[in-house]
């Protein structure tokens, strides 16, 4: 998504640059050069500059420009992840970004808010988090991209022998902030299956990938 939203909107893109907040450590720059390699054949990327997107000035994808049109910042407790969106605003004022992805959304929240006794606070913090989240992409036309973690929920499998026993973290307050959930589930050998759990405009359904050194792909493809 980091590359593929740097394209020309009329390959799929979406002309912007990307925001990542990293709360895990697992963004690896060497696998957007891969990525954007996959579109080195005939794709333009469109070369940014503050405050205007320069459509005029168009090139092979580069994955050192790839790499160069996204801004990264690791957040590092639950209060910083917080801070990153002020300075994303600043940011974001160029009209030059097009997709902020945050992975994952609820890593520190979960490390800075333990047990029930903090569930409330914890819950607080992230409603006020999804708040201005909100308002910054409504604001900036920015769409918003968000992983989740997974926790056991051993009294799905109890009630129901044919349940997953995995439920997303964050429980209603990330639910309703989310426009489009979608669960990534591992499917048959390399196969992985995503499948819409809800979504205002989009039926219930799965797509079958894979993941390769490009990116995600069709499985006939591969």
């Amino acid at each position: 998504m980091a590359v593929v939203a740097q394209l020309p909107k009329d390959s799929g893109g979406a002309e912007g640059k990307v925001a990542y907040i990293d709360t895990e450590g697992t963004f690896r720059p060497e696998r957007i050069g891969q990525i954007a390699e996959r579109f080195g054949g005939n794709t333009p990327l469109i070369l940014f500059q503050p405050r205007q997107v320069m459509l005029t000035d168009c090139v092979k994808v580069d994955p050192d420009q790839a790499l160069d049109n996204i801004s990264y910042a690791r957040a590092l407790n639950s209060e910083h992840q917080m801070e990153l969106l002020n300075t994303l605003a600043i940011s974001f004022s160029t009209n030059a970004y097009r997709l902020l992805v945050i992975d994952s959304i609820m890593n520190c929240f979960r490390v800075d808010y333990s047990g029930r006794a903090e569930l409330a606070d914890r819950q607080q913090k992230l409603n006020q988090f999804l708040s201005r989240l909100r308002l910054l992409a409504e604001e900036f036309n920015v769409c918003v991209l968000m992983t989740n973690q997974v926790q056991s929920d051993p009294g799905a499998s109890a009630l129901f022998a044919s349940a997953d026993g995995r439920k997303p973290v964050g429980g209603h307050v990330l639910a309703h902030a989310s426009a489009t959930r979608v669960l990534l589930r591992k499917g048959r050998g390399e196969e992985r299956v995503a499948k819409i759990q809800d979504s205002p405009d989009c039926a219930e359904r799965e797509a079958v990938y894979v993941i390769t050194q490009g990116g995600i792909a069709a499985p006939e493809k591969v």
